[in-house]
């Protein structure tokens, strides 16, 4: 028999509902975006080849500055942009995966442990592919801007990994990102695209917001000034 005293119990029905919640700030948007149609266009002009090299080698240095913006911004930006709030420890993500953690339903406000190695590894050949590019030369008419710091021996390894398994594994990668994001709309009912376009979320009352305002902005936008004159910098080093 039950306590009579005792409060009702909370139902389902008796839970606040979700409200929307700023996760994904501006410039973080706008990178993805940008790095998307940067990537897909270095892979075309990349196989086009010929006068093409033009525009691969440009759109290498655009994706050069974003990635050194989003490790900036990794430190500095909005909340759940920051790598703090989604790279996993090694316990996190076990717990994860055998689907015990305490406060699971927190680990999917941004990106969650399995989302976050996707992320770091798609960052990581990115900027892999890039520094290779930089240092290559395929001995016809083309040469990175860096390849006199580095010995004949390193920029035939960095030309080959450039041209054949760096390319490939990108790919995968790529295409592994988009079949998550496939798995999670179908299976789970998860639309992890319209965020990432308009930055909102339905979670919990409560849930901390990430800062979107003029002045982070503002900020996000004197960094990539910044990454952009390195690239610059690098990209006129070129012979």
């Amino acid at each position: 028999m039950s306590d009579p005293s005792s409060p009702p119990a909370r139902t389902s029905a008796d839970a606040a509902p979700p409200v929307r919640v700023r996760i994904w700030d501006l410039p973080t948007r706008a990178f993805h975006i940008a790095l998307l149609l940067c990537v897909a266009g270095l892979l075309l002009t990349g196989h086009l080849g010929g006068s093409w090299m033009t525009w691969h080698f440009r759109f290498g240095y655009s994706v050069l500055a974003l990635l050194l913006f989003r490790l900036v911004w990794g430190f500095v930006g909005g909340r759940w942009s920051r790598f703090t709030s989604f790279v996993p420890s090694p316990m996190t993500l076990l717990h994860y995966l055998q689907g015990r953690h305490a406060n699971a339903q927190r680990l999917e406000i941004g990106h969650n442990p399995l989302g976050a190695l996707s992320v770091i590894g798609l960052l990581g050949l990115l900027g892999l592919q890039v520094a290779c590019g930089l240092v290559a030369d395929d001995e016809i008419a083309n040469l990175g801007p860096l390849n006199r710091f580095v010995s004949s021996e390193t920029a035939a390894l960095a030309t080959g990994w450039h041209k054949d398994w760096g390319q490939w594994l990108l790919i995968a990668a790529m295409a592994l990102h988009v079949a998550a994001i496939v798995y999670y709309r179908v299976k789970k009912q998860r639309d992890l695209v319209g965020p990432m376009l308009h930055g909102d979320k339905l979670l919990e009352p409560h849930t901390p917001d990430s800062r979107d305002d003029g002045m982070t902005r503002g900020l996000a936008l004197l960094l990539l000034a910044g990454c952009v004159a390195v690239a610059v910098m690098v990209a006129r080093l070129a012979p």
